[in-house]
Formats: structure tokens, sequence, C-alpha cells
């Protein structure tokens, strides 16, 4: 294990993480919130020393960097940029508790958007700016940030496709363009061109200009941190139905758009994921508008509400404009399996992923095949091509830890009381990064309900679903710190 590499490469996600907190102390410093600006200067001094120590500790350190480095890296990285960032809130006050304002931080920057506060206006706009940002930095993701920043000399350098692989979500991770700086470039450029794009939207529909960057911020990184109580409720149809639109869109592999920009438009209408994700959404969009048309006055505000919900299940956004919790079960019960299915492979949402549900199917039926033509070779193909067999037992390893964890956590959670639903759906928004649950949880509740020991096991589903699990496993397992 290169201890020193890990450190160098934390010392910068702290240093830019320093530097990511100054506009919010601006709007702090221009509002006049002393105790903000006091959460901001003490967290950027706090960052910045980290970062400074990190960087005369590993500077001198070989390059060495290999896929244990970069799960590890990866994991610790998340860590330390969640426990600097909560501190703007603690320190000001506004979230007073520790442990409240690291689930907060934490559910920011792994785009969850669950909350533990039961009103949101009464914090300052910086603070509120800076806790919509987080979505937004932890969407694509910080790692993928640095590898765009990297000097040019660490182009070939082995430890960019490492942490690249360790921080996308995805059953397979590939590349755009040959090298991987480049890559990341593309897919942050696509990613800042899209937000502005929602923004834009958003001033034409009337929202105020600080509301329309962070209801971006939050539909971007798909977390779904509102500004207002109601969530996106208060907003007019026109506002919600740009929102319905950009979470499918942040939904979607950016490789896509990629492709979209080669005029590849041929690889992209016969993408399989594509085609999958757009179905389910068509779908259950039908299915939920048929189950709740007796509960608003119109076709079109049912198709609005039941269209925003399940683009914001799927994408794990968690922005709401209705009490979901109020409709039937059956709807109730779509929304559940969005919840596990998530969006696509490559994109800022979370979940399983269309992309990981369809080669599970695929390799299902090969397996079903098997048994009935055992002499038969067949083989498991995507969008035309043989998927490697390693991916497809990562594929299964990834399920067997994904379902394991998830009993776990809901049995250590259950410890707190209630009810089985408020449970059981706070895991899997948690674990999926969703946000709101069901009932105790439900998207006009919060998480307070929790003690302490249930938030800190939701942070670690939350983390664990962001990083697809085998990170914050590496930094349990012994093999993971061996320096062999």
């Amino acid at each position: 294990m290169n201890y020193k590499v890990i450190g160098k490469y934390i010392g910068h996600i702290l240093l830019i993480e320093s530097i990511l907190m100054v506009p919010s102390l601006g709007i702090s410093l221009a509002e006049g919130h002393g105790r903000a600006v006091t959460g901001f200067l003490v967290a950027i001094c706090a960052s910045f020393a980290a970062a400074m120590v990190l960087h005369v500790l590993c500077r001198n350190t070989k390059k060495t960097f290999y896929a244990r480095e970069g799960m590890v890296c990866v994991g610790l990285c998340w860590i330390m940029l969640s426990f600097f960032g909560c501190l703007p809130f603690y320190v000001s006050g506004e979230i007073p508790h520790f442990v409240d304002a690291l689930f907060e931080t934490v559910s920011g920057f792994t785009t969850t958007g669950a909350s533990i506060l039961p009103e949101v206006e009464p914090l300052s706009n910086g603070i509120l700016f800076w806790r919509s940002f987080t979505h937004w930095v932890g969407g694509m993701g910080v790692l993928v940030f640095l590898l765009a920043m990297a000097p040019g000399k660490e182009r070939g350098s082995g430890f960019t496709m490492h942490l690249l692989r360790a921080e996308s979500p995805g059953p397979d991770v590939g590349k755009l363009v040959p090298h991987i700086k480049e890559t990341a470039k593309i897919l942050y450029l696509l990613y800042i061109v899209l937000t502005i794009l929602n923004v834009i939207f958003l001033l034409i529909g009337g929202m105020p200009l600080f509301d329309a960057f962070c209801t971006a911020f939050g539909t971007a990184g798909t977390g779904g941190f509102g500004v207002r109580n109601d969530s996106i409720a208060g907003y007019s149809p026109y506002l919600q139905n740009v929102c319905t639109v950009f979470m499918l869109l942040f939904g979607v592999n950016f490789s896509c758009y990629y492709l979209l920009l080669l005029k590849n438009f041929k690889s992209v209408f016969k993408d399989e994921e594509l085609r999958l994700y757009f179905g389910i959404v068509a779908g259950s969009v039908l299915l939920v508008a048929w189950n709740v048309r007796g509960m608003y006055a119109t076709v079109e505000e049912t198709l609005r509400h039941a269209a925003f919900q399940v683009a914001s299940i799927i994408t794990t956004t968690g922005f709401a404009t209705t009490d979901f919790d109020l409709w039937p079960s059956f709807s109730k019960a779509i929304l559940l399996c969005l919840m596990v299915v998530g969006a696509c492979a490559g994109s800022t949402g979370g979940g399983l992923k269309c992309g990981r549900l369809l080669l599970v199917f695929k390799s299902l039926r090969r397996n079903v095949h098997q048994v009935l033509q055992p002499h038969k070779i067949q083989v498991v193909r995507n969008n035309g091509r043989p998927v490697d067999e390693q991916v497809l037992a990562n594929v299964n390893a990834y399920l067997a830890a994904y379902v394991l964890i998830g009993i776990l956590s809901f049995v250590l959670i259950s410890a707190d009381g209630l009810g089985v639903t408020t449970n059981l759906s706070a895991m899997l928004a948690c674990f999926n990064n969703i946000g709101p649950g069901l009932e105790a949880v439900g998207p006009v509740c919060n998480y307070s309900v929790y003690g302490t020991f249930s938030k800190l096991v939701l942070i670690v589903d939350m983390l664990a679903g962001r990083l697809e699990i085998f990170p914050i496993l590496a930094l349990c397992t012994r093999s993971g710190w061996k320096r062999r």
C-alpha cells in the first residue's frame, strides 16, 4: 500500500474543497450573516491547513498506484470531504449537532437528499447555497474533477483509471477518448453545459436567480435538496416540468451525449440501457397516473405529478411536488421498485443502475438456457458486443454485497422502534441515494426521527451506495491496508 500517494490526493481534494467553499463564503459576507461567515472561514482554514500538512508529508512519493490504492483513496477522500464539508453547518450553529451536520453533508455529497432538517427556509443563503452545491460537486464525482484538473504529466500514470473505476457508477467503466484526463474533461464539460441550460430554462419560468442555481445543482447532481420547505411544490407547473425533463436528462449515461456530439445517432438510439431506462419511465408514469387518477382535478395535473415523482425517484433526485406517501399502495410499490432500479450507468443517478439490471436479466436468461441446453455455448451480449465474464462476476458480487448490506442496515436501524415501512424505505432511500422514503421519512417528513447510531448507519449506507460499495468495503478489510 502506497500511503503517501493516497495522502497526496486526499490533500488535493481538501484543497479543492476549500476553494469550492469560497462562493458560499462570499454570499454569507454579502448578506452579513456573521455566524455563517465564521463557519465557512473555519472550514476553509481547516481544510486548507490539512491539505498543506498532507502536501508536506507526502510530497516525496513513488507514483506506484494500483486498484487497491484506488479503492482506499476514493473511500478516504469522500470521508474527509464530508468531515470538513460539514464544518460550516456545525460551526455556524445552524445544525448544532455534529452527527446531524455530518449526515446532511454526506447526504449532499452523495446526492442522496435525505435531510434531518424540519425546515430549510430559516437557514442563511450561504449555508443553503453550500448545501445545494454539495450535490453538484458530488454528482459527477470529486475524483473525476481532480482527474480533469490534474497536470499533464500525470496523464500516463496508472492512478487515473483506478480512481475513475473506483468512483464512477456502473458495472463497467470505459473511456470516451484514449486519455483518462481528456475523458474527465469531456464529462465535466457536458455536466456544466447541461447545468447552465437547466438554470436558463428555470430563469425563463420566472424562478429567482438564487433558487434557480440551487435547484439546478440539486437536479444536475440528482440530489434533491431544495431551498423551500415544500421542495418544488410551490413553483409553477412549467418549472416542475422543466425539473422533470432535466432530472431524466441527468439520469442518462453521459457517453450518450458524447456520441450525440459526434453525430453517432444510431448508436444512441440502439443503446439497450437507454431504451430500458425510458421504457421503465414511460410504463411507470402511465401506471401511477392511472392509479392516482381520482386524486387530482385534471388529467394534466395527474400526469404532471406522476411524471415528476417517477423521474425524481428513478433518477434518485428526491424532489417532490406532492406527498406521494398519500398515494395508493400500488403507486408506492412502484416507487419503491424504482428506488432499487435507479438511473443509467455513467449518469449522476444512484440505485442498482439500468445497465446492471440489464446484465442481470441477460445472465439469468443465459443460465436458464444452459440448463435446457448444457452443451451449447452461450455468450451474454450488450449492444451487440460480448460482455466480459469478469464484468458479469463483478455484477454478481455487487448484488450479493448490496443485499447483505441492505439487510444488515435494515436490522440495525430497526432498533429505534420505528415501523417496518419507515425503516425499509429509509434504508432503500439512503442506500440508493434517493432521499425521501415513506411514512415517518416521507416527502413531508425528515430523518430527525432516528437516533445517533441509526444516522451513522445511514451515513455509511449513503457513502456505500454512491461509491458502488467496494471502496467502502476496502476500508473495512485488513488486506486493503497491507503494504504489500
